[in-house]
């Protein structure tokens, strides 16, 4: 290659990164600026009941687990990923607007479900993508994941300002049509993969089901993410029942989000000194260690200053796993795979300690709920050295160190 070609081709890499980044930047922001506040919004202005703003945010959930597969299939099939997404953020974003069209509980459960179809297929799509193509010019995963924590920590704080202001709290929707849209634009611009051949639609399913480790790793997703992602519903309350503010509650989450950024951005370099699995062993023990504080009934204090452990476990963990997945998986359903290990972590496990931790909260309040996150979480790091085990005897390699940061 000559040197004008290498010059265009560091060019081409060099927006690409741009490209993905701004892209998580604006869809988390579209994220972070709903779903922290949609159930506020359910009640002060649509004025449901707790069960019908219950049932509205447990839909997310429980469609991710159905469409996020189908999603993967249709990417690994069709071989035009960056397409779907972008065709998917913009419709999400139009059906998010459907909250404002509609005022009957049934049919705000019907705007749920479309935005929920759609919405499921971003991140797991997105990171898809991202993986194969910093995988491809090694490049850190990490290091561009880091602006969708970014985006949705000022979405949060930027959404809970103007939601007070005399623009008011519809301002929400706006956002998240404004972010998904800028989203999608930038979904057409990513660099895609060339379809390393067609891919029987539900075959490659079938053969995900067959590998032992990487279902191992699944149940590992649903133990140790889950918590971490339940956590959002009930940390408020834990905030409030230590004697925090509403303030305080916004700048105890705020500091959660934002603390995942510098962890996301020494993944990389971690993975390449430890290995996948013991970052991932290293990432649940940092949960038990919070989840174990909490039960304790800490300081408000100790509140505010641990609050940057869920940075270190979801810093690490995501990359890791995800980077994980595409050790153990053939490339030609690296999609179908992404998409399964998100509609478990995000969609059933998701649900499942949030629909566990609702009845325990019921019975023996917000402390005992770390506890059995606590649980969850151990078994989970159980599971990782069994894994651990079985990756020695295959002699998984590790990931090599990022030649290409940017």
């Amino acid at each position: 290659m000559t040197a004008w070609g290498k010059l265009d081709l560091e060019k081409q890499i060099r927006a690409n990164i741009v490209s993905l980044k701004v892209f998580y930047l604006f869809s988390f922001f579209a994220v972070g600026s709903l779903t922290p506040l949609l159930s506020v919004y359910l009640a002060n202005e649509a004025g449901l009941s707790g069960l019908e703003i219950g049932s509205i945010m447990s839909v997310g959930p429980i469609v991710m687990i159905l469409f996020q597969p189908i999603w993967g299939i249709v990417c690994d099939w069709s071989g035009k990923p960056a397409k779907i997404l972008a065709l998917t953020s913009l419709l999400a974003g139009v059906f998010g607007l459907g909250y404002l069209l509609f005022e009957p509980y049934l049919l705000l459960v019907a705007v749920a479900i479309a935005l929920a179809v759609f919405q499921s297929a971003i991140i797991p799509v997105s990171d898809s993508i991202t993986l194969q193509y910093t995988t491809r010019i090694k490049s850190n995963y990490g290091k561009i994941r880091l602006f969708g924590s970014l985006g949705f920590g000022v979405a949060v704080f930027m959404m809970g300002k103007l939601s007070e202001s005399f623009i008011g709290p519809a301002v929400i929707f706006y956002a998240f049509f404004f972010g998904l849209l800028v989203a999608a634009i930038l979904a057409l611009r990513l660099p895609e993969e060339p379809p390393k051949g067609k891919v029987k639609v539900f075959s490659g399913m079938k053969e995900l089901f067959k590998m032992k480790r990487f279902l191992i790793f699944l149940a590992i997703t649903f133990l140790l993410f889950g918590p971490n992602l339940a956590n959002n519903v009930y940390y408020g309350l834990f905030v409030e029942a230590r004697g925090g503010t509403y303030t305080g509650i916004g700048i105890a989450f705020l500091l959660a989000v934002l603390s995942e950024i510098p962890f996301m951005r020494m993944a990389g370099s971690w993975i390449h000194r430890i290995g996948l699995l013991p970052i991932t062993l290293l990432a649940g023990a940092g949960s038990l260690i919070r989840w174990g504080l909490y039960f304790s009934e800490p300081s408000l204090a100790t509140v505010y200053v641990t609050s940057v452990i869920q940075g270190f476990s979801l810093g690490l963990f995501i990359p890791a796993a995800l980077q994980y997945i595409r050790k153990v998986v053939p490339a030609h359903i690296t999609v179908t795979a992404i998409t399964l290990y998100s509609a478990i972590g995000n969609g059933l496990g998701n649900w499942f300690s949030t629909f566990t931790g609702g009845i325990i909260l019921d019975h023996s309040g917000i402390y005992a709920v770390y506890f059995f996150y606590g649980v969850l979480t151990l078994i989970g790091m159980l599971l990782t050295i069994w894994l651990m085990r079985l990756d020695n005897e295959h002699k998984v390699p590790r990931i090599k160190a990022d030649k290409l940061e940017m």
